[in-house]
């Protein structure tokens, strides 16, 4: 079961090449996003993450929300990398939409003064958590995916347009689909100079 582990993680890589496909019902995707959130750790068993799940034209419409985002400060001749970007995006079949909760994160840095300075960290490092459970998740069930960070340039357009809470945070976007193409090979810095063994 460990190699299973391992193996998920090591298939998960970061998927730009996508089909308007899933290999699984939308009910499946749900089911990953709903595991993720409840078993997924957070400092102080917070539960500070929040998620949105987008499919069909909802999907669709937020990439068409980033852009239009995007094309008021990119320039216009310089737009045309961005613009085959943000298609790759809005060609797969749904995306993840990352919050974190701050009310949450403030009603802690209350109870508990003297690590008020921390509850911003540990949101932030939840939440990459919840990222990792359900990108590796996505990736056992054929999907591949990507994660992206448009926040905060589409906070208010999409807090308009499906009503989002203003507590909650933006900290991430995965689109997701069907792979079209492989990732890429993946260099790695020798483990020796990241990994220190003290006995």
């Amino acid at each position: 079961m460990t190699q299973d582990f391992f193996k998920a993680l090591e298939n998960r890589r970061s998927i730009y090449s996508l089909a308007k496909e899933s290999p699984v019902s939308d009910e499946r995707i749900q089911e990953i996003v709903e595991f993720a959130v409840k078993y997924t750790p957070s400092a102080f068993n917070s539960q500070s993450t929040r998620v949105i799940v987008l499919l069909g034209d909802k999907h669709d419409r937020f990439w068409n929300i980033t852009e239009d985002q995007l094309r008021a400060v990119v320039p216009s001749d310089n737009f045309a990398p961005t613009e085959e970007k943000i298609a790759s995006f809005r060609n797969g079949y749904g995306t993840v939409l990352f919050f974190e909760d701050q009310t949450v994160v403030k009603d802690l840095q209350e109870q508990f003064a003297l690590y008020a300075d921390n509850f911003p960290i540990w949101s932030e490092q939840t939440s990459g958590m919840h990222q990792l459970v359900v990108w590796t998740a996505l990736e056992m069930e054929g999907l591949g995916a990507s994660l992206q960070h448009y926040n905060p340039l589409v906070d208010e357009a999409i807090q308009k347009e499906w009503d989002i809470p203003s507590n909650w945070k933006l900290r991430g976007q995965m689109p997701f689909g069907k792979p079209t193409m492989p990732a890429g090979d993946k260099e790695f810095k020798p483990l020796e100079e990241r990994v220190k063994v003290i006995k």
